[in-house]
């Protein structure tokens, strides 16, 4: 017998599900990548089953490109489809202006570039990863892998001379080797504590050489959709100022949402 969902999976799950009523027939939408965004895939799976909804997803990640292709949904390259309706995403924090770090999962340069490439972006996050203040998750950097020690050397003395708390770097592993983004580059993983002033942080860390971009995503978000632990969601709008709430049911035993892993 499959077990009930944590808070945590209610928690997006329930975001992810609200998101997904955003997408109409004959869209271009953006897919995320990462768990909650896996969420984002199989609520617009079952749309597509049960209502016969028409969309191509841009995924912005091979795994994620996986899994929309498993489940029969629809995919295509972001120069095939050029711009798009919608991109929905999820973030490792987010603060009360929208800004967002992301990254978590490997995949922040395809994920900005979809994102801008988009009219609207919706983020799908659990209520963990709001905060007053960006910085305690790490900001990843994605580096070319020529000179990435010393690139790594150029970060930590810039951060010296900026509003954060740390200024120590990381190269990201995956079991004994380092990680490889789909674009085969590097993470390096920022411990920064607290970052005082994102849009300048975001505009220095890119002049660095061998930088390809950071996980600062700055007037990118128009619409946070935040899910909590018993379903409800709320909603907000930067852009037209609008706040929403409201309940979605969980999944149930026979849900194929219950399939999705953390």
């Amino acid at each position: 017998m499959t077990q009930p969902m944590s808070p945590v999976d209610t928690a997006k799950f329930a975001a992810a599900k609200r998101a997904a009523a955003f997408v109409e027939n004959g869209m271009k939408v953006g897919l995320g990548t990462g768990s909650t965004a896996a969420w984002l895939v199989k609520c617009l799976a079952e749309r597509k089953d049960r209502e016969g909804l028409r969309f191509t997803g841009v995924p912005t990640s091979s795994s994620t490109a996986s899994l929309a292709t498993e489940l029969g949904i629809p995919i295509t390259t972001l120069d095939d489809a050029g711009w798009l309706d919608l991109t929905i995403d999820g973030a490792d924090e987010y603060d009360s202006e929208l800004n967002l770090i992301k990254g978590g999962g490997g995949a922040l340069l395809q994920e900005k570039i979809v994102a801008t490439a988009s009219d609207r972006m919706i983020v799908i996050a659990d209520a963990t990863k709001k905060v007053e203040t960006l910085g305690a998750f790490p900001l990843p950097v994605e580096v070319i892998g020529f000179g990435m020690n010393t690139t790594k050397r150029l970060l930590e003395e810039m951060l010296e001379g900026l509003d954060v708390m740390g200024n120590t770097g990381t190269f990201r592993r995956k079991g004994d080797e380092l990680f490889i983004t789909d674009e085969g580059n590097h993470i390096i993983d920022l411990k920064l504590g607290r970052i005082g002033n994102a849009r300048q942080l975001s505009l220095i860390l890119n002049q660095i050489p061998g930088v390809v971009e950071n996980g600062l995503f700055i007037d990118i978000c128009d619409v946070i959709i935040t899910g909590h632990g018993d379903g409800k969601v709320e909603m907000r709008d930067i852009n037209s100022g609008e706040n929403e709430t409201s309940r979605v049911g969980t999944a149930g035993d026979d849900n194929v949402f219950l399939n999705i892993a953390e």
